[in-house]
């Protein structure tokens, strides 16, 4: 049968067409294949004619792979080598002198370099910048003896008992009689007597040693003058003002020393600390009368009867620290009277430092010497209706902390540091640093690790997870000096824990105990972390929790919240509060 003509051509025609539709159809596969989506792990390599297969994809990620974990072991080994070069040249470096300025009653933000627009603190500013200032540096006891009994022996004091100011704990023994005791550590266990000892350091004392007990001064001591209570005092036929005598009596310790030894001296001074019971409570020295005339001191946001109305409900007027807020702050004139004086003291010990550290460079010995400014608990500047210390809150625990060391990385000079770092910690840095391990009954750690090469900055976030998860399953992972840490608390996701070889603490225990009576000090604890706080009032049993990201001036009483958040967060603090409590009252050779 003949196919008429115009029969063919509709047929060569859909014949074209259909090959025309396959071919669309290729070009259309091919280009989705080819075109690379920018969100694609593989996106930065260049497109190919045809669609990379299964197998090369999964090639390109090995490969990826391989190269990340070969920058991790290059970083790790970098990380040794620079240990390995910090031990060499340890090693090599003649042993560090160790000058430890240590004031009293002086609170973290009573500095220039904290931030402070009033205060001139110029020589303590400087060494901030040569060294490193720790911005959330601690006490765990917010009071003179107990701070002080805690920097000797490196403990807390439900370790060294010195709760009472010149007799430490009464104890009951068997017979039912009662015994006062006196500084518990043993008298070959402190820091000046392991200095001396130990280390062979001629060790000095200059100041305030704050306890009213005797310590055995052959053991602990090539120099002492032990300074406390007083501003303006007739010695011989001269006045002196306290400062001018501690400043005097270091640099004749500094001058007089063995030089053939390195030395440990620790500068304490009186100031800021008030005459208790003197009217004046601040006395300067009569050359610093015309420092801040002019200036007008600001009055803290939290001063206020609100937030005195908001303190727990046994706080009444005979409260002690609402007595000395009357003593200085009760009214305005008064409140700029006392903190000009205030800052007027702290001044002097800023130039103090500063005689003590130029005589250092006039011996050659200021760049062999490990230097740290801190104090032995804040102080309330009428915030909360409160003055002095004793309690929990941020004007009280938190206190500066500036370290300038020899041993510290270049490219971290003039940097800041927002570790929790306590008090407990500065023994076993003391120690370390003139090559001595911190005691099994110490529960600080070196904060060196915190700035020298090689050390806990090497280590990266992700081993400090994974090394916290892993000890999440046992109660604790042992140090090479066979300390302990506590497992991570069981909230948080391994978040809130006091530390591990590769992180340092995000949490810590705070105890002060009664004094006198509940009426007058009441007893106090706490959980601190960055984002909340728990506090407890053991004579009454009281509890509280505050939002500190949201509430820094702790104004804000969570603890009746019907926020499930809050209260699901007041049941997680209130479990690791009594877990790192027991810890601290436990025999364990443990760092907290």
């Amino acid at each position: 049968m003949s196919v008429s003509l115009p029969t063919k051509l509709a047929i060569l025609i859909l014949v074209l067409a259909g090959s025309l539709l396959v071919t669309l159809y290729r070009v259309h596969k091919a280009t989705q294949f080819t075109t690379i989506d920018p969100r694609d792990e593989l996106g930065d390599l260049p497109a190919e004619n045809n669609a990379p297969s299964q197998e090369s994809r999964i090639h390109e990620k090995t490969e990826r792979l391989r190269r990340m974990m070969k920058e991790r072991k290059e970083k790790e080994k970098q990380a040794a080598k620079e240990a390995e070069e910090e031990t060499e040249e340890q090693q090599k470096r003649e042993p560090m002198n160790i000058l430890l300025f240590y004031a009293d009653d002086w609170r973290h933000d009573t500095l220039g370099a904290a931030g402070n627009p009033i205060v001139k603190t110029p020589v303590l500013d400087a060494l901030a910048e040569e060294g490193m200032m720790f911005t959330e540096n601690c006490v765990t006891t917010s009071i003179c003896w107990i701070s002080r009994a805690t920097l000797y022996s490196g403990q807390y004091l439900a370790r060294h008992h010195f709760e009472m100011l010149g007799r430490g704990r009464t104890i009951t023994l068997p017979n039912g009689t009662k015994q006062e005791m006196k500084f518990e550590v043993p008298q070959n266990e402190t820091i000046y007597s392991l200095l001396k000892q130990k280390a062979g350091y001629h060790v000095g004392h200059a100041g305030k040693l704050g306890l009213w007990t005797e310590l055995n001064r052959h053991l602990n001591f090539d120099f002492m003058v032990d300074d406390d209570g007083w501003h303006w005092r007739k010695l011989g036929e001269r006045m002196w003002h306290i400062t001018e005598k501690n400043t005097a009596d270091a640099l004749r310790f500094l001058m007089s020393r063995n030089k053939k030894k390195p030395f440990f001296l620790n500068v304490a001074y009186f100031a800021t600390h008030a005459v208790d019971g003197d009217t004046r409570q601040y006395m300067p020295q009569n050359g610093s009368m015309s420092m801040y005339e002019n200036d007008t001191i600001p009055i803290p946001e939290t001063a206020t009867e609100e937030a005195w109305n908001k303190m727990p409900p046994f706080f009444g007027q005979y409260n002690e620290g609402r007595t000395r807020y009357r003593w200085r702050f009760d009214t305005a004139e008064k409140h700029q009277s006392m903190m000009k004086n205030y800052y007027r003291m702290a001044s002097e010990v800023d130039t103090s430092v500063g005689i003590l550290l130029k005589h250092l460079e006039y011996e050659g010995q200021l760049n062999n010497t490990l230097i740290i400014f801190t104090t032995d608990n804040g102080n309330f500047h009428a915030e909360h209706g409160l003055a002095d210390k004793w309690y929990p809150h941020q004007e009280s625990i938190r206190v500066p902390l500036i370290i300038k060391d020899p041993r510290m990385s270049l490219e971290l000079k003039g940097t800041t540091n927002d570790e929790f770092t306590l008090n407990i910690d500065l023994a076993a840095t003391i120690l370390s640093a003139a090559g001595l391990d911190p005691l099994p009954s110490m529960m600080g750690r070196d904060m060196s690790a915190l700035y020298r090469k090689g050390s806990l900055r090497a280590a990266t976030a992700a081993q400090s997870r994974r090394a916290l998860l892993r000890n999440s399953t046992r109660k604790t992972s042992t140090l090479p000096d066979q300390r302990q840490y506590p497992a991570p608390a069981s909230d948080g996701n391994g978040k809130y824990h006091s530390g591990s070889e590769y992180s340092w603490r995000t949490e810590f225990f705070y105890e002060h105990p009664m004094h006198s009576n509940p009426d007058y000090i009441p007893a106090s604890e706490a959980l601190v972390r960055k984002d909340y706080k728990y506090f407890y009032w053991p004579n009454f049993k009281y509890e509280q929790l505050f939002d500190m990201k949201n509430d820094p001036g702790e104004m804000n009483d969570l603890f009746n919240s019907t926020n499930p958040i809050h209260q699901q967060k007041l049941r997680e603090m209130r479990k690791r509060f009594v877990e790192l409590k027991m810890m601290a009252h436990s025999d364990m050779s443990i760092i907290l």
